[in-house]
């Protein structure tokens, strides 16, 4: 009968020489286990959290606290789970540079894609361009409706002068929605816009994210 380490050797090998294209997802889960649960067969506690939550997706989005309601599951193990999707986010934010021209709006929709990536709550990214369309910074400003009083125009005029902004892109995303935007949406962006042109800043656009997919309010004719 084969160790329990040279179980995990062999799975360790068919990822050095394959990559993750020939796995199963409760092998990822299982792999990826090794490195939290040094002394047990991680291959039914990733069975059980495909079990429990349906597919590896809903098994790296679930809180915390429900990881650790599958037997095996403690606070590394669960740390580590919640740790790869952001970490996913945080890796295609750092593959799109800030030397980025977003010149168009595929390559608008494309930056900023990355910053929602299992983004389980609604969130505000604002994006701070020079006079060429160049990234001078991009980052989330609020964590909530764009909509909400909470959002301030404030915190927007703050944010693009300490990056001496000329140009902004707003963008939200729906996580329970689809990419199109509301009335509210569409309100609370004419109101940002008009005032950013008080100052001379443009608000290029507001970009909607929903599923992967995104909708640009300027293309619409919305702003």
């Amino acid at each position: 009968m084969e160790t329990n380490e040279g179980h995990r050797q062999r799975l360790r090998d068919k990822f050095t020489n394959n990559g993750l294209d020939s796995f199963h997802d409760h092998e990822i889960l299982e792999l990826l286990l090794f490195y939290a649960i040094p002394r047990r067969n991680t291959n039914g506690i990733a069975h059980e959290l495909i079990k429990a939550f349906g597919s590896l997706s809903d098994v790296l989005d679930a809180p915390i606290e429900k990881l650790k309601t599958v037997d095996g599951i403690g606070d590394n193990a669960a740390t580590l789970l919640k740790l790869i999707p952001q970490l996913a986010r945080r890796y295609s934010m750092s593959k799109g540079s800030f030397d980025n021209i977003l010149d168009t709006t595929q390559r608008s929709g494309d930056y900023i894609l990355p910053f929602f990536l299992s983004q389980r709550d609604e969130v505000v990214l604002l994006v701070c361009l020079d006079s060429k369309n160049k990234v001078l910074n991009a980052q989330i400003i609020h964590r909530g409706s764009v909509n909400s009083t909470d959002i301030s125009l404030r915190k927007i005029l703050e944010t693009a002068f300490t990056y001496n902004a000329t140009k902004v892109i707003l963008a939200h995303n729906h996580p329970s929605g689809i990419a199109l935007p509301s009335v509210e949406d569409i309100e609370t962006t004419k109101y940002i816009r008009d005032a950013l042109k008080i100052l001379s800043i443009k608000l290029v656009d507001h970009i909607i994210v929903a599923d992967g997919d995104f909708v640009s309010m300027a293309d619409t004719n919305l702003i």
